[in-house]
């Protein structure tokens, strides 16, 4: 029952999670407006908006765009893209849009559309056994084994008991119904110790606690797509992440402004006064500048509440500008009459406006040092047009250097009037007057310093891979704590022209690598884990990620940023973008190994006293103490209450400062064994001394008394492996309390257990075998039970010998500090 209600539970966690997976939106004009709605939403007739990076989500047509380039690599194999204009209109869904904007009448949706008819053809494949699943099944194999032969060796001791104290007896002809009615209870009892030895909790334990892990990250913003990525998690040695959107909040804000040969701080949310003592004409060019060239937009909703809508570059820049002034005032009666839209072999964005005077003027904004090798003259300090020297350019050149080492992404913006000499196809690409160089920043999300900290300290790796320039990246990793003074900063193009040799000695000091392409951060991934048998989680967002992801132990897409081909890439996908989360799912991996070692001490040390108890009292008394009836019962509360309430055991912080699991190291480790045998230790001679000497310690006398010692030893038994439950909450601390509230799970089981083991012995006693208990007997199995608690911490004092940590290639690390004196 229990089985069947988790995996119908998992079947309504992933109708969860398909639902999550839809929530991918789009800009769409529908009803005359401008709107945001889901991908799964779009009906035919809609007009989509596309530009760089973004998937087309249906088929349709061209209607009007600049310079549009379709990478349809994903459907045709083709690698080099098609352009589409009026003459070549058609764009199918998955392809991706490489270069320029457009938009695109929708005309299929849906399964219809090429894309769709190319998914029917796919299905997905069935999951593998987990890395831990694979060790639980060796060790409830060997568990199986021990029980059957315990099983085997109990029913022939009790039989060749039986047909001795027979043939004493000089019965050994005559049989009757009750020889027959005790060679079957014989049997039975057999039967019921292999039912108790095999682990069938193992699995429950583990689909529980993946689970129970799944949806409370859910509920933590990430999405599990394989159950088995969340364990592996726990076991990440090191983490290859992005910077964009993941270490930063990928919403970018004006921090910094050159104008009029002064640079200027623009504080949080950004202030009109911050530019007052601008002269009039100097702040009319700079709103000129920002208006007119843009590839963003002011839209309105039905509230009349203004957004900005297009790349966060373009929108930093707009948002700035809209604190400064009025955007329909400045557009007023101007004519666009050419647009060169940003791409990235020019690195600028260019357009041609006609003005209300009658003049024509040319508006150019771009990479920082391309534009200003553009200008031969800029706003001086009074607001005038002034020629720019080579000493002027130099100090301009040296503000852009010092945007740049504070990590902020530079933008020049200039003008130029044409006047007459305009021509129909031609921007000019000199000449112009530098208006602002502005520094934009994409501030890092909070708590990202705090995430990468906790990693660090778990012994977790993390390395930056960007495609932005070095000093941005260097900037940002030692503002997020990535980057240390021992730590190496590589750019892609130096890294990949390293051979093998040198590569195995640079990688691990690797901690930023900037301007990387795809193949780089495939590369670096597929040799941490050969070279350096790393388990690695790889963060990307775009279609060029996919080769890394899916090279990687456990890929993160991103859910907001990520295309669709890197989210079917990845294990998991991380829905707010947010490094935290990725830690996270980390701590909450590491909680499911540790709550499933946590089960299977338990379960291990209610089978061995079991079994030997059971053994022991048959050799030597021809009776097993413990009926068949009782050992299923303790099966319950073992198997499945146990794995219920351990299995569900919420992470805690202690997690993330040990290291990593090891993808060789044993499942049951010395610390297990040593409270294992400890606790069998204590319960055997506790539960034989009264099996053997039981009537004379507790006084029994009369007809009954056999019956009332078996229900004290069973209810013994039984509050033994109650507080024994307590005591698996941790291996190692001797505080086993901590957080034992903030656990509701286990808290239920543990009453429940206790509530029905009461009706068990009281009021099941033909069911059970069982008598009821005097409140002097009740308190003495209580007591006994409790004294499991000062012997688990008796045990705890114990001192275990831990592997030492290996370094990546087998060496023993040097030892230092604390561990070198």
């Amino acid at each position: 029952m229990v089985t069947a209600i988790s995996d119908y539970r998992q079947s309504l966690q992933f109708r969860d999670l398909d639902k999550e997976k839809k929530k991918i939106s789009i800009q769409v004009t529908r009803d005359g407006s401008r709107q945001k709605v889901s991908i799964y939403d779009l009906v035919v007739g809609d007009v989509v908006h596309l530009s760089v990076g973004d998937l087309v989500p249906a088929d349709g047509i061209f209607i009007s765009g600049y310079s549009l380039l379709i990478d349809q690599s994903s459907l045709s194999g083709e690698s080099v893209p098609v352009s589409i204009s009026e003459k070549r209109p058609f764009l199918l869904s998955g392809t991706k849009v490489q270069d320029g904007s457009a938009k695109m009448l929708v005309t299929t949706v849906g399964m219809r559309t090429e894309w769709g008819k190319l998914m029917e053809t796919l299905s997905e494949g069935g999951e593998d056994e987990t890395p831990l699943q694979v060790k639980l099944n060796g060790v409830a194999t060997i568990i199986g084994k021990v029980g059957l032969g315990f099983a085997v060796v109990t029913f022939l001791v009790l039989i060749v008991r039986f047909l001795v104290n027979k043939a004493t007896h000089h019965h050994i002809t005559e049989w009757s119904s009750s020889d027959a009615l005790t060679l079957l209870n014989y049997f039975a009892t057999a039967v019921t110790i292999i039912v108790v030895a095999v682990p069938e909790g193992l699995p429950l334990a583990v689909t529980l606690s993946l689970a129970f892990a799944m949806k409370k990250l859910m509920d933590n913003k990430a999405l599990v797509r394989h159950l088995s990525a969340c364990e592996t998690m726990g076991s990440a040695t090191c983490i290859c992440t992005d910077k964009t959107g993941t270490l930063t909040t990928n919403h970018m804000v004006v921090d910094k402004i050159w104008i009029c040969e002064k640079a200027k701080k623009v504080e949080n949310g950004g202030s009109a006064d911050a530019i007052t003592d601008l002269s009039e004409s100097a702040q009319d060019l700079l709103l000129q500048a920002i208006f007119h060239n843009t590839a963003a937009e002011v839209v309105k909703d039905k509230d009349g509440k203004k957004s900005v809508l297009g790349s966060p570059t373009e929108s930093a820049i707009l948002d700035y500008g809209l604190l400064l002034g009025d955007i329909d005032d400045k557009k007023k009666d101007c004519k666009l009459l050419k647009v060169e839209p940003f791409n990235s072999a020019k690195k600028k964005m260019s357009v041609l406006v006609g003005l209300p005077d009658s003049n024509t003027r040319a508006f150019c904004k771009g990479a920082s040092e391309i534009v200003l090798k553009m200008c031969d003259k800029f706003i001086d300090c009074n607001g005038e047009i002034v020629d720019m020297s080579e000493e002027q350019a130099t100090n301009i050149t040296n503000v852009i250097n010092e945007f740049a080492g504070e990590a902020l992404r530079t933008l020049s913006l200039a003008f130029k009037d044409v006047g007459d000499g305009y021509q129909e196809n031609n921007i000019p690409d000199s000449g112009y007057t530098l208006v602002a160089v502005v520094g934009i920043k994409d501030p890092v999300r909070p708590g990202v310093k705090e995430a990468v900290k906790s990693c660090l300290a778990a012994g977790i790796t993390v390395r930056m891979v960007t495609g932005d320039n070095i000093h941005t990246a260097k900037a940002i990793a030692k503002e997020c704590g990535i980057l240390t003074n021992d730590g190496l900063a590589i750019e892609g193009p130096e890294f990949r022209n390293k051979s093998p040799d040198e590569m195995r000695q640079i990688i691990p000091r690797i901690q930023v690598m900037a301007r990387s392409s795809p193949t780089d951060k495939h590369v670096l991934v597929k040799n941490l884990r050969g070279m350096f048998k790393e388990v690695v989680a790889v963060t990307g967002d775009g279609t060029n990620d996919a080769p890394a992801l899916h090279e990687s132990d456990i890929g993160l897409a991103m859910g907001i940023a990520g295309t669709e081909v890197a989210k079917e890439s990845a294990d998991i996908i991380v829905l707010d973008d947010n490094f935290s989360t990725i830690v996270n799912v980390a701590k909450w991996g590491r909680s499911v190994y540790i709550n499933i070692q946590k089960f299977v001490q338990f379960q291990l040390t209610v089978n061995v006293v079991a079994l030997m108890i059971n053994f022991i009292s048959a050799c030597a008394s021809g009776s097993a103490p413990l009926t068949a009836v009782q050992l299923l019962w303790v099966n319950l509360i073992m198997d499945t209450l146990g794995a219920l309430a351990l299995a569900t055991e919420p992470p805690h912080d202690g997690l993330m400062s040990r290291p990593p699991v090891g993808r060789d190291v044993s499942f049951i480790t010395k610390t297990m064994w040593r409270n294992i045998i400890g606790h069998s230790i204590y319960q055997l001679a506790v539960l034989l001394a009264f099996n053997f000497a039981g009537k004379q310690i507790l006084g029994l006398e009369g007809s009954d008394s056999t019956m009332v010692l078996n229900t004290f030893i069973f209810n013994t038994f039984v509050f033994c492996q109650v507080f024994n439950e307590i005591n698996s909450r941790d291996m190692e601390k001797i505080n086993i309390f901590r957080g034992i509230f903030g656990s509701s799970i286990f808290i239920g089981v543990m009453l429940a257990t206790v509530v029905f083991q009461v009706i068990i012995v009281e009021f099941l006693g033909t069911f059970a075998s069982t008598t009821p208990l005097s409140w002097q007997l009740w308190l003495l199995s209580v007591l006994i039970g409790a004294v499991s608690l000062i012997v688990a911490v008796i045990l705890k004092l114990i001192p275990v010998e831990k592997e030492a940590p290996k370094h990546h290639d087998g060496y023993d690390l040097v030892p230092d500090g604390p561990e070198l004196a």
